[in-house]
């Protein structure tokens, strides 16, 4: 079992939250860069699209899919969207690659959080985007109330995924409720990015990039509402 961090993380019984506190702070997120400047982040947003023109562009896209699943703050739609309108024939193996790294890199935070947060949870705290203790103390609130459910929708919306991973581990969440949810969830989230490029060509690429974050988070809430809806009428 993980060490606790010398940063405390209330141990809460009962969701503290909502889903849309985070949701709102991730769609915001672009706008507060903006206008606070922060440069850092823009200069990564540019660097991880200069690997759509390199010759490593694939192997580019696995490392960011990996790694965005545990610390880095650029997700891997950016370059996967790229990639695939250079050529859309190849949409559906640039979400595949993204969906590998991304289940990888998911089991990655986890371990992060299970046997090393003693260790990282410092310097994850005051490094990494969106890893904060109140948000840990969000995502232990869902995790009591339905792990598959909480992990499956930061999987596949805007959510912070890497806040969950890490937290799955730190909170003892079984690794095949993380790789079952992930996968689902991310190769649903990047197959959707795929059918979209690849039906639709270069023309869809604006329209993927300004309004693909809030799409998802519709078809996320009609699939809950279905599931809903059956429980209750049969």
């Amino acid at each position: 079992m993980a060490q606790d961090s010398s940063t405390d993380i209330p141990n809460v019984a009962e969701p503290t939250g909502r889903w849309w506190r985070i949701c709102l702070g991730v769609v915001l997120a672009p706008l507060t860069v903006y206008r606070t400047g922060n440069r850092l982040v823009m200069r990564l947003y540019r660097w991880v699209l200069s690997w759509a023109d390199s010759r490593f562009g694939t192997p580019a896209l696995f490392s960011l899919s990996f790694a965005e699943s545990s610390f880095f703050p650029i997700p891997p739609d950016v370059l996967q969207i790229a990639l695939s309108i250079a050529k859309p024939a190849r949409s559906f193996f640039y979400a595949t690659v993204s969906g590998v790294g991304s289940v990888l890199g998911g089991v990655a935070g986890w371990y992060v959080g299970y046997a090393l947060w003693g260790l990282l949870g410092d310097f994850f705290y005051a490094y990494v985007p969106g890893v904060t203790p109140e948000n840990f103390a969000l995502v232990q609130g869902h995790y009591n109330d339905n792990a598959m459910l909480a992990i499956l929708a930061s999987a596949f919306t805007p959510i912070p995924f890497k806040v969950f991973t890490i937290a799955a581990g730190v909170f003892d969440v079984r690794i095949w409720v993380l790789v079952v949810a992930s996968t689902v969830g991310r190769f649903g989230r990047f197959y959707l990015v795929a059918g979209c490029i690849y039906l639709f060509g270069p023309s869809i690429k604006a329209l993927l990039e300004r309004y693909f974050d809030w799409a998802a988070l519709l078809l996320f809430a009609l699939l809950i509402g279905g599931f809903v809806a059956i429980k209750y009428l049969f």
